[in-house]
């Protein structure tokens, strides 16, 4: 293992073992380098890169501290990477959305409001029967956002924020080629939402996978 590797999982050990919790200041770099064992060098090489995820916060004059560790803030280093994809990683981002998204809106079944099903199905209603494809990828967005969301589950609903950007462009895409792209996609909110309203969990786990893997699909045949 490498010395900045190793300085970089003793800092994790020790926040892990909670000797350092959310919104600790670490001991001075002399002290810290002294008890982990580490050179002033490494134990410097970690911080920076342990700043850079958003597990430390760097505060010139001031210190170096545990952040909130909250998954939104930790998750923001996934979306910062995910915005350099490659248009041939697309599939991949669909894929894993694909797993992950139908599990998120089983659970929301179970959780989700009246008073937010109501803003959902008034959501689309304003959309109308034929929105423009950039008008229904931005509903898109928040359609599935509100529906994660109400799963209850932070990490899942920032993991699935944090990759439903880099599909956006092929979504629109799409709406733009596919004849029947808008009905279909309007079709499909109405069938998760109606799901999501009998409390079905499969059968909002089964549109959620149909309406992911159609777009999916027409990538994989286009490409």
């Amino acid at each position: 293992m490498a010395v900045t590797d190793e300085a970089i999982e003793k800092i994790k050990g020790m926040i892990v073992s909670g000797s350092l919790r959310p919104g600790d200041r670490l001991p001075k770099e002399s002290e810290l380098a002294a008890e982990l064992g580490l050179s002033r060098n490494s134990l410097r090489e970690a911080v920076r890169a342990l700043s850079l995820i958003r597990i430390l916060d760097v505060r010139q004059g001031d210190g170096t501290y545990v952040t909130s560790l909250d998954p939104q803030l930790l998750l923001e280093a996934l979306s910062f990477v995910v915005d350099f994809h490659r248009d041939d990683t697309v599939l991949e981002f669909l894929a894993v959305r694909r797993i992950l998204e139908p599990a998120a809106t089983a659970m929301a079944a179970a959780r989700i409001s009246e008073q937010q099903l109501d803003a959902l199905s008034a959501q689309l209603d304003r959309l109308g029967g034929a929105p423009s494809v950039e008008e229904l990828v931005a509903a898109d967005l928040e359609f599935h956002r509100g529906i994660v969301q109400s799963s209850g589950n932070s990490v899942l609903c920032s993991l699935l924020d944090g990759l439903s950007g880099p599909t956006t462009r092929a979504r629109i895409w799409r709406g733009l080629t596919q004849e029947d792209a808008v009905s279909r996609t309007l079709h499909e909110h109405r069938a998760i939402l109606g799901a999501l309203r009998d409390r079905d969990a499969e059968a909002a786990r089964s549109w959620a996978t149909v309406h992911i893997a159609s777009v999916e699909q027409w990538l994989r045949s286009t490409l």
